[in-house]
């Protein structure tokens, strides 16, 4: 391990205890700065444990050109910060830790034995060994009139005083793990903006669907199907049928396009391919075969490979008389039209967009409003699809802050 460098007569407080606000921890601590680490609930990284559950999905390991092209609008920004800790960076942090790595076939990067429990813990007992002190159960409330915190624990309130502050609070998703965007108020009556948080990386809701539908193929995967925007050319995946609309992989890599349309339009139309590996010429030839006394339900399985969800998602959404016309009926397989009217709650949400834009802060992270307080993570107005991507950048914006505070310090001992 790396020990602490000759101390830096200032301390910190970093509020919130997920991969950014540790990642700022650890940079701090091992330049010699006191840091005291608060977070709201009573053990730390209860999201990013969460997200290991299925397996601890860390980052990704697709070309640097592919990779920060995921982040969409925000790429400019969020590769100023994987400059400095990049996918490799990261999985090379990892290994430091004593926790071996493995690349599986879809291009993820998992801890070999799939679980952030283990790579938690020899975290923090690095960051305990740096000296850095945490202290849970407390609430970050906004500032004092001296400009102190305003740290509230045991119900009791009181003042914490630092030379400089990180706030790497999360976003809005999956408020019972910590993250529940109460921190938009104080941010914002300090004279900061804050884009809207929203959910992303959600389900999104049809109308209805038929009771039949709903009760017969609600929770049932759609498999080998192909998922796109007006447009825009589909993606290949799987995703899940919910008594309300859709959710899954797919659907989350698409969360960002659809939501906007919605907020624009009221509505998002998307297109699936039920049969990506067919073209449509071939499925009309198939589907103009003389169906004789089978019914339309065995005529599909035979021609097409059509049943279960998939023949029942197309009955649902294709009109009768299309039916009873082949090239047509190959056009509803190929693009089937799925009308989407809302995202799901963002209690639900994988993570949300929104938050502090950037151009709300310096190149080291600093708010311009507040000079001393820095943000990290994913209060910061950027998105990203699931696949590692979210966490990479998590880390990567906490080092960027850790360091940026350490020469926002250094500057003011001149």
């Amino acid at each position: 391990m790396t020990h602490p460098s000759t101390p830096i007569a200032h301390s910190v407080a970093i509020i919130g205890g997920g991969p950014a606000g540790l990642m700022a921890a650890e940079t701090l601590a091992l330049a010699g700065v006191r840091v005291d680490l608060y977070d709201a609930m009573p053990s730390l990284g209860r999201k990013f444990l969460l997200a290991g559950v299925g397996g601890m999905n860390i980052t990704h390991s697709e070309p640097y050109p592919a990779f920060v092209a995921r982040y969409n609008e925000r790429r400019g920004q969020i590769d100023r910060l994987l400059q400095g800790f990049d996918a490799d960076a990261l999985r090379q942090w990892i290994h430091g830790l004593g926790i071996d790595t493995f690349v599986g076939t879809s291009g993820r990067v998992f801890p070999t034995d799939m679980k952030a429990a283990p790579l938690l813990r020899a975290w923090l007992k690095r960051l305990r060994e740096a000296g850095v002190q945490l202290h849970t159960r407390h609430r970050w409330l906004g500032w004092n009139d001296d400009g102190s915190l305003r740290m509230a624990s045991q119900d009791a309130e009181h003042a914490v005083h630092a030379d400089a502050v990180l706030l790497a609070l999360g976003g809005g998703s999956w408020p019972r793990l910590g993250s529940d965007g109460s921190w938009v108020a104080p941010l914002q009556q300090a004279g900061v903006p804050v884009a809207p948080l929203q959910p992303s990386n959600c389900g999104f809701d049809v109308a209805a669907w038929s009771p039949l539908l709903r009760e017969k193929f609600a929770g049932a995967p759609l498999k080998n199907v192909a998922l796109g925007l007006p447009d825009e050319a589909s993606r290949p995946g799987e995703f899940v049928l919910t008594a309300t609309g859709i959710e899954g992989s797919l659907v989350y890599a698409l969360s960002a396009g659809i939501r906007q349309r919605i907020n624009s339009d009221g509505s998002c139309t998307v297109y699936l391919d039920l049969l990506p590996q067919r073209s449509e010429e071939a499925l009309g030839k198939s589907l103009s075969k003389p169906r004789g006394s089978h019914s339309m339900a065995k005529h599909l399985h035979r021609q097409a490979g059509l049943d279960g969800v998939k023949a029942a998602l197309l009955r649902e959404l294709t009109p009768a008389e299309q039916f009873a016309d082949p090239q047509r009926l190959a056009a509803a397989i190929k693009a089937l039209p799925i009308t989407l009217c809302r995202p799901r709650p963002i209690e639900e949400a994988i993570s949300s967009a929104g938050g502090v834009p950037f151009e709300a802060l310096d190149d080291n992270l600093m708010l311009s409003a507040l000079p001393g307080t820095f943000c990290a993570g994913e209060m910061l107005d950027w998105e990203a699809p699931t696949g590692g991507y979210l966490l990479t950048a998590c880390f990567a914006s906490g080092r960027v802050a850790g360091q940026g505070m350490l020469r926002w310090l250094q500057a003011g001992t001149r």
